[in-house]
Protein backbone atom coordinates (compact mmCIF):
# COMPACT_ATOMS: atom_id res chain seq x y z
CA UNK A 1 0.00 0.00 0.00
CA UNK A 2 0.97 3.37 -0.59
CA UNK A 3 -0.68 6.69 0.18
CA UNK A 4 -0.17 9.98 -1.20
CA UNK A 5 -1.60 13.51 -0.17
CA UNK A 6 -3.19 15.76 -2.81
CA UNK A 7 -3.06 19.20 -2.11
CA UNK A 8 -3.73 20.47 -5.86
CA UNK A 9 -6.85 20.57 -7.11
CA UNK A 10 -5.62 19.77 -10.87
CA UNK A 11 -4.25 16.60 -9.50
CA UNK A 12 -7.64 15.36 -7.83
CA UNK A 13 -8.87 16.50 -11.50
CA UNK A 14 -6.37 14.03 -12.90
CA UNK A 15 -7.56 11.18 -10.68
CA UNK A 16 -11.04 11.40 -11.64
CA UNK A 17 -11.43 8.36 -14.11
CA UNK A 18 -9.17 6.24 -11.32
CA UNK A 19 -11.94 7.87 -8.59
CA UNK A 20 -14.94 7.20 -10.29
CA UNK A 21 -13.75 3.56 -10.79
CA UNK A 22 -13.11 3.42 -7.18
CA UNK A 23 -16.47 4.60 -6.23
CA UNK A 24 -18.36 2.25 -8.71
CA UNK A 25 -16.66 -0.88 -7.35
CA UNK A 26 -18.33 -0.24 -3.80
CA UNK A 27 -15.84 2.20 -2.48
CA UNK A 28 -18.93 4.84 -2.33
CA UNK A 29 -22.74 3.91 -1.32
CA UNK A 30 -24.06 7.55 -2.47
CA UNK A 31 -23.75 9.91 -4.97
CA UNK A 32 -22.14 12.25 -2.47
CA UNK A 33 -18.95 10.56 -2.92
CA UNK A 34 -19.01 10.68 -6.45
CA UNK A 35 -16.38 13.29 -7.96
CA UNK A 36 -19.27 14.59 -10.72
CA UNK A 37 -20.29 15.73 -7.47
CA UNK A 38 -17.04 16.48 -5.16
CA UNK A 39 -15.07 17.98 -8.25
CA UNK A 40 -17.48 20.81 -8.79
CA UNK A 41 -17.71 21.32 -5.34
CA UNK A 42 -13.54 22.09 -5.01
CA UNK A 43 -14.11 23.73 -7.95
CA UNK A 44 -16.98 26.26 -7.12
CA UNK A 45 -16.03 26.88 -3.24
CA UNK A 46 -12.70 26.02 -2.20
CA UNK A 47 -13.02 26.82 1.36
CA UNK A 48 -9.44 25.48 2.95
CA UNK A 49 -6.35 23.60 1.70
CA UNK A 50 -6.82 20.46 -0.54
CA UNK A 51 -6.32 17.99 2.02
CA UNK A 52 -6.93 14.98 0.11
CA UNK A 53 -5.68 11.06 0.94
CA UNK A 54 -5.21 8.55 -1.74
CA UNK A 55 -4.46 5.16 -1.13
CA UNK A 56 -2.76 2.73 -4.11
CA UNK A 57 -2.19 -1.08 -4.44
CA UNK A 58 0.07 -1.95 -7.31
CA UNK A 59 -0.62 1.73 -8.97
CA UNK A 60 -4.60 0.80 -8.35
CA UNK A 61 -6.38 3.34 -6.51
CA UNK A 62 -8.31 0.88 -3.56
CA UNK A 63 -8.27 4.19 -1.40
CA UNK A 64 -9.57 8.01 -1.24
CA UNK A 65 -10.16 10.45 1.93
CA UNK A 66 -11.61 13.86 -0.04
CA UNK A 67 -10.92 16.34 2.92
CA UNK A 68 -9.66 19.92 3.28
CA UNK A 69 -8.11 21.86 5.67
CA UNK A 70 -9.80 24.13 7.59
CA UNK A 71 -7.93 27.04 9.60
CA UNK A 72 -10.49 28.47 11.72
CA UNK A 73 -11.93 29.25 15.38
CA UNK A 74 -11.89 25.10 16.28
CA UNK A 75 -8.32 25.13 15.11
CA UNK A 76 -7.22 23.48 12.06
CA UNK A 77 -9.75 20.68 11.28
CA UNK A 78 -9.98 18.39 8.61
CA UNK A 79 -13.49 18.71 6.82
CA UNK A 80 -14.97 16.37 4.36
CA UNK A 81 -14.99 18.02 0.66
CA UNK A 82 -19.11 18.84 -0.17
CA UNK A 83 -19.87 19.97 3.10
CA UNK A 84 -23.03 21.75 3.65
CA UNK A 85 -24.58 20.86 0.15
CA UNK A 86 -23.91 17.16 0.44
CA UNK A 87 -26.78 15.13 2.74
CA UNK A 88 -23.98 12.22 3.31
CA UNK A 89 -20.10 12.48 3.28
CA UNK A 90 -17.89 9.55 3.52
CA UNK A 91 -14.37 8.13 2.71
CA UNK A 92 -13.87 5.51 -0.32
CA UNK A 93 -12.52 1.95 0.01
CA UNK A 94 -12.27 -0.80 -2.16
CA UNK A 95 -14.03 -3.70 -0.14
CA UNK A 96 -11.12 -5.96 -0.86
CA UNK A 97 -9.09 -3.99 0.45
CA UNK A 98 -10.97 -2.72 3.39
CA UNK A 99 -8.49 -3.10 6.19
CA UNK A 100 -4.91 -2.47 4.72
CA UNK A 101 -5.78 0.63 2.57
CA UNK A 102 -7.81 1.91 5.71
CA UNK A 103 -4.23 1.29 7.72
CA UNK A 104 -2.43 3.08 5.27
CA UNK A 105 -5.24 5.82 4.92
CA UNK A 106 -4.31 6.58 8.83
CA UNK A 107 -0.81 6.42 8.75
CA UNK A 108 -0.27 9.20 6.32
CA UNK A 109 -2.42 10.89 8.18
CA UNK A 110 -0.46 10.49 11.25
CA UNK A 111 2.43 11.00 9.27
CA UNK A 112 1.21 14.83 8.81
CA UNK A 113 -0.77 15.05 12.16
CA UNK A 114 1.82 18.32 12.53
CA UNK A 115 -0.15 19.95 10.13
CA UNK A 116 -3.63 19.50 11.27
CA UNK A 117 -5.11 19.36 14.42
CA UNK A 118 -8.73 17.33 14.34
CA UNK A 119 -10.40 15.47 11.89
CA UNK A 120 -14.25 16.07 11.75
CA UNK A 121 -16.17 13.20 9.49
CA UNK A 122 -19.44 15.67 8.67
CA UNK A 123 -23.12 13.56 7.98
CA UNK A 124 -21.39 9.69 8.28
CA UNK A 125 -24.86 7.65 6.50
CA UNK A 126 -25.09 4.33 9.30
CA UNK A 127 -22.80 2.51 6.34
CA UNK A 128 -20.09 4.56 6.23
CA UNK A 129 -16.74 3.16 5.40
CA UNK A 130 -15.42 5.77 8.03
CA UNK A 131 -17.13 4.36 10.85
CA UNK A 132 -15.26 1.05 10.67
CA UNK A 133 -12.03 2.50 10.44
CA UNK A 134 -9.57 0.71 12.68
CA UNK A 135 -8.38 3.50 15.22
CA UNK A 136 -5.07 2.70 16.91
CA UNK A 137 -3.93 3.46 20.67
CA UNK A 138 -2.85 6.78 19.65
CA UNK A 139 -5.71 7.97 17.94
CA UNK A 140 -8.94 9.22 19.86
CA UNK A 141 -12.61 9.08 18.33
CA UNK A 142 -16.04 10.47 19.17
CA UNK A 143 -19.07 9.87 17.95
CA UNK A 144 -22.82 11.63 18.40
CA UNK A 145 -25.83 11.87 16.01
CA UNK A 146 -25.66 14.26 13.08
CA UNK A 147 -28.77 14.38 11.41
CA UNK A 148 -31.94 12.65 10.54
CA UNK A 149 -32.36 11.12 7.06
CA UNK A 150 -35.77 9.68 6.79
CA UNK A 151 -35.79 6.84 4.56
CA UNK A 152 -38.78 4.81 3.03
CA UNK A 153 -38.18 1.24 2.50
CA UNK A 154 -39.88 0.19 -0.98
CA UNK A 155 -41.59 -3.16 -2.07
CA UNK A 156 -40.60 -5.09 -4.98
CA UNK A 157 -43.34 -4.07 -7.38
CA UNK A 158 -44.80 -1.08 -7.86
CA UNK A 159 -48.18 -2.74 -7.54
CA UNK A 160 -47.39 -2.81 -3.63
CA UNK A 161 -46.74 0.85 -3.08
CA UNK A 162 -50.19 0.79 -1.33
CA UNK A 163 -48.92 -1.45 1.30
CA UNK A 164 -45.45 0.79 2.19
CA UNK A 165 -47.30 4.44 1.24
CA UNK A 166 -50.06 5.48 4.29
CA UNK A 167 -53.02 5.27 2.89
CA UNK A 168 -54.28 8.62 3.26
CA UNK A 169 -50.79 9.60 1.38
CA UNK A 170 -51.86 7.16 -1.24
CA UNK A 171 -55.40 9.24 -1.59
CA UNK A 172 -53.74 12.54 -1.63
CA UNK A 173 -51.28 11.63 -4.50
CA UNK A 174 -54.01 9.15 -6.84
CA UNK A 175 -56.49 12.53 -6.16
CA UNK A 176 -53.19 14.70 -7.62
CA UNK A 177 -53.10 12.53 -10.62
CA UNK A 178 -56.64 12.62 -10.95
CA UNK A 179 -56.84 16.68 -11.05
CA UNK A 180 -53.96 16.86 -13.56
CA UNK A 181 -55.18 14.15 -15.66
CA UNK A 182 -57.97 16.14 -16.66
CA UNK A 183 -55.82 19.09 -17.83
CA UNK A 184 -52.74 19.07 -20.41
CA UNK A 185 -49.90 17.96 -18.91
CA UNK A 186 -46.37 15.92 -19.16
CA UNK A 187 -43.43 15.20 -16.80
CA UNK A 188 -39.96 15.16 -18.79
CA UNK A 189 -36.65 14.52 -17.75
CA UNK A 190 -33.02 16.27 -18.29
CA UNK A 191 -30.86 14.87 -20.84
CA UNK A 192 -27.63 15.41 -21.39
CA UNK A 193 -28.45 18.04 -24.11
CA UNK A 194 -31.26 19.19 -22.89
CA UNK A 195 -30.90 20.42 -18.86
CA UNK A 196 -30.02 24.03 -18.06
CA UNK A 197 -33.72 25.00 -19.00
CA UNK A 198 -34.76 22.16 -16.20
CA UNK A 199 -31.83 23.65 -14.10
CA UNK A 200 -33.03 27.51 -14.40
CA UNK A 201 -36.40 26.59 -14.13
CA UNK A 202 -35.67 24.57 -10.59
CA UNK A 203 -33.93 27.33 -9.22
CA UNK A 204 -36.68 29.84 -9.90
CA UNK A 205 -39.31 27.64 -8.29
CA UNK A 206 -37.48 27.09 -5.46
CA UNK A 207 -37.03 31.15 -5.20
CA UNK A 208 -40.36 31.81 -5.82
CA UNK A 209 -41.84 29.44 -3.02
CA UNK A 210 -39.30 30.72 -0.35
CA UNK A 211 -40.25 34.42 -1.44
CA UNK A 212 -43.42 33.52 -0.05
CA UNK A 213 -41.89 32.82 3.04
CA UNK A 214 -39.68 36.04 3.18
CA UNK A 215 -36.63 33.52 3.08
CA UNK A 216 -33.59 32.72 0.78
CA UNK A 217 -33.54 29.70 0.43
CA UNK A 218 -30.75 27.47 -0.21
CA UNK A 219 -30.54 27.97 -4.05
CA UNK A 220 -30.42 31.80 -3.48
CA UNK A 221 -26.71 32.04 -3.18
CA UNK A 222 -24.70 32.33 -6.14
CA UNK A 223 -22.30 29.93 -6.06
CA UNK A 224 -24.59 27.19 -4.87
CA UNK A 225 -26.06 27.49 -8.16
CA UNK A 226 -22.90 27.97 -9.68
CA UNK A 227 -21.93 24.60 -8.03
CA UNK A 228 -25.25 22.84 -9.64
CA UNK A 229 -24.79 24.19 -12.85
CA UNK A 230 -21.00 22.46 -12.85
CA UNK A 231 -22.34 19.23 -11.32
CA UNK A 232 -25.20 18.78 -13.12
CA UNK A 233 -23.82 17.45 -16.97
CA UNK A 234 -21.17 15.51 -14.63
CA UNK A 235 -23.92 13.91 -12.80
CA UNK A 236 -26.14 13.36 -15.71
CA UNK A 237 -22.96 11.71 -17.72
CA UNK A 238 -22.52 9.64 -14.80
CA UNK A 239 -26.26 7.84 -14.96
CA UNK A 240 -27.00 9.44 -11.54
CA UNK A 241 -29.22 12.47 -12.09
CA UNK A 242 -33.01 12.66 -11.82
CA UNK A 243 -33.91 16.06 -12.98
CA UNK A 244 -37.45 16.00 -13.63
CA UNK A 245 -39.96 19.44 -14.72
CA UNK A 246 -44.05 19.06 -15.01
CA UNK A 247 -45.68 21.18 -17.09
CA UNK A 248 -49.76 21.74 -16.87
CA UNK A 249 -51.22 23.88 -19.73
CA UNK A 250 -47.67 24.64 -21.37
CA UNK A 251 -47.04 26.61 -17.67
CA UNK A 252 -43.67 25.38 -15.61
CA UNK A 253 -45.92 23.92 -12.54
CA UNK A 254 -42.68 22.06 -10.38
CA UNK A 255 -39.45 20.54 -11.10
CA UNK A 256 -37.75 17.55 -8.58
CA UNK A 257 -34.04 16.85 -8.25
CA UNK A 258 -32.86 13.51 -6.89
CA UNK A 259 -30.41 10.75 -8.09
CA UNK A 260 -30.63 7.18 -8.66
CA UNK A 261 -28.00 4.97 -7.69
CA UNK A 262 -27.58 1.07 -7.49
CA UNK A 263 -30.40 -0.12 -4.61
CA UNK A 264 -31.13 3.42 -3.83
CA UNK A 265 -32.18 6.80 -4.87
CA UNK A 266 -32.52 10.51 -2.87
CA UNK A 267 -34.30 13.13 -3.27
CA UNK A 268 -32.00 16.12 -3.00
CA UNK A 269 -34.43 19.32 -3.80
CA UNK A 270 -37.72 20.36 -6.11
CA UNK A 271 -39.61 23.50 -6.10
CA UNK A 272 -43.16 24.27 -7.12
CA UNK A 273 -45.69 27.18 -8.58
CA UNK A 274 -47.89 28.42 -6.08
CA UNK A 275 -50.19 28.84 -8.23
CA UNK A 276 -50.87 25.07 -9.00
CA UNK A 277 -51.14 24.40 -5.30
CA UNK A 278 -54.76 22.42 -6.37
CA UNK A 279 -52.76 20.42 -8.45
CA UNK A 280 -50.32 19.05 -6.09
CA UNK A 281 -47.32 19.25 -8.04
CA UNK A 282 -44.42 18.16 -5.81
CA UNK A 283 -46.76 15.13 -5.07
CA UNK A 284 -46.90 14.28 -8.60
CA UNK A 285 -42.78 14.72 -8.98
CA UNK A 286 -42.39 13.09 -5.86
CA UNK A 287 -44.59 9.92 -6.04
CA UNK A 288 -43.13 9.69 -10.00
CA UNK A 289 -39.99 9.67 -8.62
CA UNK A 290 -40.31 6.77 -5.79
CA UNK A 291 -42.57 5.00 -8.23
CA UNK A 292 -39.52 5.14 -11.06
CA UNK A 293 -37.33 3.62 -8.06
CA UNK A 294 -39.84 1.17 -7.53
CA UNK A 295 -40.12 0.33 -11.21
CA UNK A 296 -35.91 -0.12 -11.67
CA UNK A 297 -35.56 -2.82 -8.43
CA UNK A 298 -34.16 -0.03 -5.72
CA UNK A 299 -35.09 -0.73 -2.01
CA UNK A 300 -34.46 2.33 -0.29
CA UNK A 301 -35.59 6.08 -0.98
CA UNK A 302 -34.02 8.93 0.66
CA UNK A 303 -35.81 11.21 1.74
CA UNK A 304 -32.13 13.08 3.39
CA UNK A 305 -31.22 15.91 5.96
CA UNK A 306 -34.50 16.92 7.64
CA UNK A 307 -37.12 15.92 9.68
CA UNK A 308 -39.91 17.61 7.53
CA UNK A 309 -43.72 16.02 8.03
CA UNK A 310 -44.08 15.49 4.55
CA UNK A 311 -41.20 13.03 4.60
CA UNK A 312 -43.06 11.10 7.28
CA UNK A 313 -46.78 11.36 5.64
CA UNK A 314 -45.06 8.48 2.82
CA UNK A 315 -43.75 6.60 5.66
CA UNK A 316 -40.22 7.64 6.06
CA UNK A 317 -38.26 6.46 8.90
CA UNK A 318 -35.57 8.34 10.49
CA UNK A 319 -31.99 6.69 9.66
CA UNK A 320 -29.84 8.80 11.49
CA UNK A 321 -25.83 10.04 10.41
CA UNK A 322 -23.15 10.08 12.34
CA UNK A 323 -20.64 12.49 13.52
CA UNK A 324 -17.03 11.20 13.93
CA UNK A 325 -14.32 13.31 15.71
CA UNK A 326 -10.63 11.79 15.88
CA UNK A 327 -7.50 13.39 17.11
CA UNK A 328 -3.99 11.96 16.85
CA UNK A 329 -2.43 11.81 20.16
CA UNK A 330 1.32 12.14 18.91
Amino acid sequence: MKATLITDGAMLEAIAPEWEALWRRGGGTTPFSSPAWLLPWWEVFRPGDLFTVAVRHDDRLVALAPLYREDGPWGRRLLPLGISVSDYSDVLIDPEHREAAGAALLALLHDHQPLWDLWSAEEAPPDAAVLTLLWGASWTATIEPHSACPVLMLPRTVADLPAAIPARTMRKWRMAQNRVGRRAWRIERAEPAHWRPLLDDLFALHQQRWISRNQPGVLADADVRRFHQRAVPRLLEAGLLRLSRLSIDDRVAGAYYGFDQGLRSFAYIGGFDPAFAFESPGTILLGAAIEAATHRGASEFHFLRGQELYKYGWGAVDRWNQRLTMKDRA
